[in-house]
């Protein structure tokens, strides 16, 4: 007998036929007349209910069908009697291939919390909310290769160990092969890692957006999807050590084509979102709105998760500079009454807090603001005729803040340089960088998107930690 995921038995319903089904077991309820039992494979969202009449299975069989306990039915598929479903089906054999003993299976049919589930992220994809959350990041994935295919770039595979740091920051894993004991010294007593595996002191990436940046200087238009790492010593719900980032870079692109893009970009990937992934969103937002009516009234979100879904991809988003930004957040009631949490003026990075207010209470849409302070953005990033700014950009969405950063990058040498020099970067250890405004260097830009941050959004949840499927954060790498 052929075996039928739910979501395919559920959609096509060949009534009155013999088939097989296999999973896990959700739910088992008996009553005086029947057995009822909802089984879940992970292809849908939704349960199968099969039903056995009482007494017809044997009692040894019937104790081991328990929640988390994994089977298979066979049977007839017959219209439902009960309501919530429009077919069941009729057990005339089962196969138990492996018992979950009820006594220490953790994941009971009642509602368990987050923290609570970050403990077992082995098991959490088996309940409703993470198996919604994993097949929504997938339907997210594939959609991003899609466009980024459908749209004429090239997939570009970065590296993961790196001797550069993109962002300046320092704050990167160190890749070694050297003894952590007694690695070998120099003279001067600094370890000697002309001894290590490379020749030099190695670390995980932070970005593939140098490497990225010489894709595109050669064939046009590219694009990361892989893993980045951080080593920051945060525990807040928007941090991980390792994230997934998607980074594409565009030869002959200025900022105004950079925002027309990541404008596309996002509205294309949530849309596919919405329209393969229905029944897991549907059930994400019953889930938000539950959420908030456990929350104090002014703390409530004025959007539910599909309004925010929609509020993106039918909005054309705004586009202002930095300096209209602060402009307008100085003169808001806010900051008058002084409600904000960060003071605001022209020179600050803007706090989610600020960004949030633009979105959703002043334009109430999603927001792209440009040409930010030179002194608060990378060293990468074009400088503008003003000396004070430069062409970066940020697209804002409403719940979140900041969801993408870019830039027109600098592809004047000279400035490049002097503004590597300004941030303490040595240029010879960027060479190779350097190389592409040496030879035939052109005007190009690019964006990143923190992809967890975009999973985050698209699935209404508050933590990062539990869209991403083995989470890893200070003192967290136990699976």
């Amino acid at each position: 007998m052929s075996y039928l995921p739910i979501q395919q038995l559920l959609k096509t319903a060949p009534i009155n036929t013999q088939v097989t089904v296999k999973g896990w077991v959700r739910t088992k309820r008996e009553s005086k007349n029947a057995v009822f039992i909802a089984l879940n494979d992970g292809s849908t969202i939704n349960t199968i209910q099969a039903v056995a009449e009482a007494g017809q299975l044997p009692e040894e069989t019937l104790k081991l069908i328990t929640t988390g306990a994994c089977v298979a039915f066979t049977g007839q598929l017959v219209p439902s009697q009960g309501s919530g479903q429009a077919v069941e089906l009729k057990i005339e054999d089962v196969t138990i291939y492996g018992p979950a003993d009820p006594e220490k299976y953790p994941l009971q049919p009642k509602r368990h919390s987050l923290e609570f589930l970050r403990e077992l992220a082995h098991l959490r994809p088996r309940t409703n909310t993470f198996s919604a959350i994993l097949r929504v990041r997938h339907a997210l994935a594939f959609a991003v290769h899609q466009y980024f295919n459908d749209n004429g770039f090239y997939y570009l595979n970065t590296p993961i160990i790196t001797a550069s740091d993109a962002e300046g920051a320092g704050e990167m894993f160190r890749v070694t092969t050297l003894d952590a004991v007694k690695p070998p010294l120099t003279e001067d007593g600094k370890v000697d890692y002309s001894q290590d595996f490379f020749g030099k002191e190695t670390n995980l990436t932070v970005s593939g957006q140098l490497e990225g940046e010489l894709g595109a200087l050669a064939l046009g238009k590219i694009y990361t999807f892989g893993p980045t790492f951080r080593a920051e010593n945060s525990n807040t719900t928007r941090h991980l050590a390792e994230f997934w980032m998607i980074e594409p870079e565009m030869a002959f692109f200025e900022l105004e084509d950079n925002m027309r893009l990541a404008e596309d970009f996002v509205k294309t990937v949530i849309r596919y979102a919405l329209q393969h992934c229905a029944d897991d969103l549907a059930f994400l937002d019953n889930r938000l709105k539950e959420e908030e009516k456990t929350k104090k009234k002014e703390e409530q979100s004025e959007m539910g998760l599909l309004d925010k879904l929609h509020f993106v991809i039918s909005n054309e988003f705004v586009k202002l500079t930095y300096t209209d930004a602060i402009d307008i957040l100085v003169n808001s009631k806010p900051a008058k009454k002084k409600q904000f949490q960060y003071e605001v003026s022209w020179g600050v990075d803007l706090q989610s807090e600020h960004e949030r207010y633009l979105v959703e209470k002043h334009f109430k849409k999603p927001v792209i603001l440009t040409n930010y302070p030179r002194e608060i953005k990378a060293f990468y990033m074009k400088q503008d005729a003003d000396g004070k700014t430069v062409r970066a950009m940020d697209v804002l969405f409403p719940g979140i803040g900041e969801i993408i950063g870019g830039s027109q990058r600098e592809d004047d040498m000279d400035k490049l340089v002097a503004r590597m020099h300004e941030v303490g970067i040595e240029p010879e250890t960027l060479w190779w960088y350097l190389d592409t405004r040496r030879f035939g260097s052109a005007p190009h830009a690019g964006f990143g998107l923190g992809f967890e941050r975009l999973v985050l959004f698209v699935t209404g949840m508050g933590n990062i930690r539990d869209v991403i499927p083995f989470p890893r954060a200070p003192k967290t790498a136990e699976f």
